[in-house]
């Protein structure tokens, strides 16, 4: 965790630097923005930045964005002026917290940060094979290559195997390979020298070296243009990078993660990606598998995610009835973990009662999930199929065959031997089942009840 501390506050960032240190942060200062973006361009980079309100977060935020630098915001404060704090959110601050700190709050922060949502959930075969292998590779150097659809999990793994490897303590960098422009990707990547192109107002260090000694993530790698790829190999098999209008190369040591969420092979056919830069990446390949091949996987995180925003909104964690786990089990799950996540968030704000029901499963446009996407027809047929369900539960075979059969008998006016053909059984055995019901005093549709019988479909017709 590294935390880049902005202004001075009078002091009272001397306190909140002691507890974010004894809570294992990083800690680096800067007096203002101008220092601030020295430090991020020199490589120390930040998992979060805690800023004097009184500075310009708005400008510091667009001083980020334009260098394209991600990190959070938490604006901090001597005085509870909730307009200075409300202005901080609409500029672009995750969070306001008041000097001088609670150190539970600052905890609370890193810890926010820290763990971002990256647990690990699992309870089906088919992920713990996948977490076994990633257990057993951690330690080593190895390149990793993480594959599988989106909304998998893929870069919380990577995360995974990060924190189990000897490079743990050291920063793990992710870079979106298909968020950045392609002429912005190079100097992202490697860094850039003042003046290298239009733009390059200072020396930036890239996420190579800014990953110096920990792990770097190359996500959605398969975006990348080939011509980059060209020189990711020499960076991978050389361990040394070239900056955007560098003069010499400068040694890297770190280890790669990629990810991808296409078949690297057909790529490779199609042209668009370098077999040898896929030899070089998938030395041990982690293929996580769709949500809906880890059923047991589905009913346990949206559990854990239930907890997770039940607490965030202040509202009390509801379990999740039979009728809406079958619900979740049941549905395809496109988005995998990420679709099931915001389905429970909204599930959470949702639900009334004492439990997550059905009618709380909803789509992003709030229609039930179990319904949604159907023809009418068949969204009909679904609704009376639960009611059925639903009635047959808590009532013997005994009760239910004999309601069966009379209600077949009445359908078919009395006729025994059509009701029979329906029902799949003999005639002697009806009459029997007739008669017992008789003994007992119910009472039984009588043959040839007036009426038009219903009409069987002729052969050919």
């Amino acid at each position: 965790m590294r935390l880049l501390i902005v202004g001075t506050l009078k002091g009272q960032l001397t306190t909140a630097t002691k507890i974010a240190m004894e809570n294992g942060a990083t800690v680096t200062h800067a007096e203002d923005h101008e220092q601030a973006m020295r430090v991020l361009r020199g490589g120390k980079g930040a998992d979060l930045l805690l800023v004097d309100v009184a500075l310009d977060i708005r400008d510091l935020v667009m001083r980020l964005e334009a260098e394209h630098i991600h990190a959070p915001i938490v604006a901090c404060g001597i005085t509870n002026d909730a307009r200075a704090a409300v202005a901080a959110i609409h500029a672009g601050a995750k969070e306001y917290i008041p000097l001088p700190p609670d150190p539970e709050l600052i905890a609370a922060v890193l810890a926010a940060v820290a763990n971002d949502s990256r647990e690990l959930v699992y309870r089906d075969e088919a992920m713990a094979r996948v977490i076994k292998l990633a257990q057993q590779i951690a330690g080593s150097d190895a390149s990793v290559m993480i594959t599988g659809e989106s909304g998998t999990g893929k870069e919380v793994l990577a995360r995974y195997v990060h924190t189990r490897s000897a490079r743990a303590k050291r920063p793990f960098i992710s870079i979106n390979c298909a968020a950045i422009p392609e002429h912005l990707l190079e100097s992202e990547l490697f860094g850039h020298e003042k003046g290298a192109f239009t733009g390059a107002i200072a020396r930036r260090i890239g996420k190579f070296e800014e990953a110096t000694g920990g792990t770097l993530l190359l996500d959605e790698i398969s975006e990348m243009d080939v011509r980059l790829q060209s020189k990711l190999l020499r960076a991978i098999q050389e361990r040394v990078i070239d900056r955007v209008g560098g003069t010499k190369p400068v040694p890297v040591d770190i280890r790669i993660i990629a990810t991808s969420n296409r078949n690297l092979a057909d790529a490779v056919r199609e042209g668009t990606f370098r077999e040898d830069l896929l030899f070089r990446l998938n030395v041990v390949n982690l293929k996580i598998p769709p949500l809906r091949e880890r059923p047991l996987d589905i009913l346990e995180l949206a559990q854990h995610f239930v907890k997770k925003y039940a607490d965030a909104n202040g509202v009390p964690v509801r379990p999740i009835s039979a009728d809406a786990r079958r619900v979740l089990s049941t549905n395809r799950w496109q988005g995998n973990v990420r679709e099931l996540e915001n389905t429970m968030h909204r599930s959470v704000l949702m639900a009334q009662g004492d439990e997550i029901g059905p009618d709380a499963i909803l789509t992003p446009d709030g229609d039930r999930l179990d319904l949604a996407k159907t023809p009418p027809a068949v969204a009909h047929a679904t609704m009376a199929a639960e009611q059925v369900t639903r009635a047959l539960v808590g009532r013997t075979v005994a009760d239910v065959e004999r309601d069966l059969i009379l209600e077949t008998l009445k359908h078919c006016l009395g006729n025994r031997t059509h009701a029979a053909n329906i029902l799949g059984i003999s005639i002697r055995t009806l009459r029997n089942k007739l008669n017992e019901y008789s003994d007992v005093g119910i009472p039984i549709t009588p043959a040839g009840t007036p009426g038009e019988y219903p009409r069987m479909p002729m052969i050919g017709a």
